[in-house]
């Protein structure tokens, strides 16, 4: 059930980790040359609920470099659930933007008790060259081939946690979340298609005031079993959507809050505590400048 509801917004929304701010960038060179500035950074600490019960946690962190990012994911369940399934991931995606994510690099990999799966690709101007996928997946003939044209003009599970923002640039527009997400996770193509539903103000430890609430929906391309229940679930489903709040000194914003309609309850990812790095403020204020672990869907496997 996860594996398709989780999974499949925003590509894996949430498998989310820590990612180390990089060092102070100085200047090396002659005399009178200003150190650059820092990058800027941003650690999300998210609560996993599934029917209103806590079933685990996550972590997002990012550095945004001028039009270059790294982003790292993870997951791990917790209680009675953690303790049945093992449950834990962790991925990490790099590469440019501009209006769009042009990941270069993905690389993601799950485990329960019982298995594992990693995957890894490489990808150039949002195409895929390479990917690989251990173990490798089961041949169903009710699949729907992946074609070479499915791999491209893609974006990464990871890299469509990103959304660089558009028109006039200003965070809070709402066509920031007027935007289709063509998500390929190295098994199955499918696009998240956001709309603006609205504008509300949130509070959260580090984080206090407006947040962009899009609706979202998913639509299956290729590399899924169509006649599968939960894939005809997920591709009717209209109680999605995801809260995105602007990343401070970057014109990106990222989740705040994800919910997913599941068949045993709604699945939400909320953020529990929002800190930045690189700039003057440690605290982001949208009105300033500017159930499993989530994992790679394979469906089927």
């Amino acid at each position: 059930m996860t594996k398709h509801a989780v999974g499949r917004l925003a590509g894996s929304l949430l498998a989310v980790a820590a990612l180390a701010a990089p060092a102070d960038a100085a200047a090396r060179g002659s005399r009178g040359k200003r150190a650059a500035p820092a990058a800027a950074t941003v650690a999300v600490d998210y609560g996993i609920n599934l029917a209103g019960l806590p079933i685990g946690t996550a972590r997002l962190a990012g550095s945004f470099d001028r039009d270059r990012y790294a982003m790292d994911v993870s997951a791990v369940l917790t209680g009675l659930v953690g303790a049945i399934t093992g449950g834990k991931g962790s991925a990490r995606a790099s590469g440019s933007f501009s209006a769009a994510p042009q990941p270069g690099a993905f690389a993601i990999a799950t485990q329960t008790a019982s298995s594992g799966i990693a995957v890894r690709m490489a990808l150039a101007h949002g195409n895929v060259v390479q990917a690989e996928i251990t173990p490798p997946l089961i041949d169903m003939q009710d699949r729907v081939p992946v074609t070479p044209a499915n791999k491209r003009g893609i974006i990464d599970p990871v890299s469509a946690l990103l959304m660089p923002t558009q028109g006039r640039g200003e965070p809070l527009d709402p066509e920031n979340c007027n935007r289709t997400l063509p998500v390929f996770d190295g098994a199955t193509r499918f696009n998240v298609v956001l709309s603006y539903a609205e504008t509300r103000p949130v509070q959260k430890p580090g984080y206090a005031g407006q947040v962009l609430v899009c609706n979202a929906r998913y639509q299956a391309v290729a590399g899924h079993r169509p006649d599968r229940p939960g894939v005809k679930f997920m591709e009717e489903n209209r109680e999605m959507s995801v809260w995105l709040a602007p990343v401070e000194g970057t014109r990106v914003l990222i989740p705040l809050r994800i919910s997913v309609l599941t068949t045993i309850g709604t699945n939400i990812i909320e953020a529990t505590r929002w800190s930045q790095g690189g700039n003057p403020t440690t605290t982001a204020t949208a009105g300033a400048a500017g159930g499993s672990v989530a994992q790679a869907s394979l469906a089927g496997q």
